[in-house]
């Protein structure tokens, strides 16, 4: 007897099926990447003590816990010094010279007076320690520094922080800003000072 051939199913062959890219939407709106703040800078000095401008205003207690305003110097021409911090080697030496020149700043009719973020015990020590004839304002806060633009940005054996900037400003007795001195090299700086004052006057 012949034999029956047996059927053999053919396996159907899968085509992989490839899926058609997602239409966009023509009336979506495409994310928008959000910029980077901007960090403002802080105003540079010339900004805040512009020659022949008006000096800010202030009030401040000095060491011995006195109220002492801008306004009681009407009049009369005032240096004021900020520096960064009592008793230390570089602020010592430039009140001293300040100290020492007294004498010849009263004679051009010249009034001091020293200004840091140290407590008002702290400039009392200072001032009691080196005999100093003028008034040591305390800015705890910041405000007369910020006033001023004297608050910035330093750096120190690639350390950066914030300080104060040493700082002379001269102000007439009318209250405007006669001659600014940043960044101080204390080494004649007095010296200067006087010299400029009587340049000032005979202009």
């Amino acid at each position: 007897m012949a034999k029956k051939k047996t059927a053999t199913k053919k396996t159907a062959i899968k085509k992989p099926v490839t899926k058609k890219p997602a239409q966009k939407n023509p009336t979506e709106k495409k994310p928008v990447a959000k910029k980077p703040a901007v960090k403002k800078a802080a105003p540079a000095q010339s900004d805040f003590l512009k020659l022949g401008s008006s000096a800010p205003r202030f009030k401040a207690m000095n060491e011995g816990g006195e109220w002492i305003s801008s306004d009681q110097f009407k009049g009369k021409t005032l240096v004021v010094y900020f520096y960064p911090k009592d008793d230390t080697p570089g602020c010592t030496q430039e009140s001293c010279d300040f100290r020492d020149h007294f004498g010849r700043l009263k004679k051009e009719g010249v009034e001091v007076l020293g200004v840091s973020k140290d407590s008002i015990a702290s400039h009392q020590k200072f001032k009691n320690k080196y005999d100093l004839p003028f008034s040591l304002l305390s800015d705890e806060s910041g405000e007369l520094c910020e006033a001023f633009g004297v608050w910035k940005e330093k750096s120190m054996y690639g350390r950066k922080y914030m300080g104060i900037e040493r700082t002379t400003v001269i102000i007439s007795g009318s209250g405007k800003i006669l001659k600014v001195y940043p960044k101080v090299s204390v080494k004649g700086h007095v010296d200067q000072v006087i010299e400029d004052i009587r340049t000032l006057k005979e202009s």
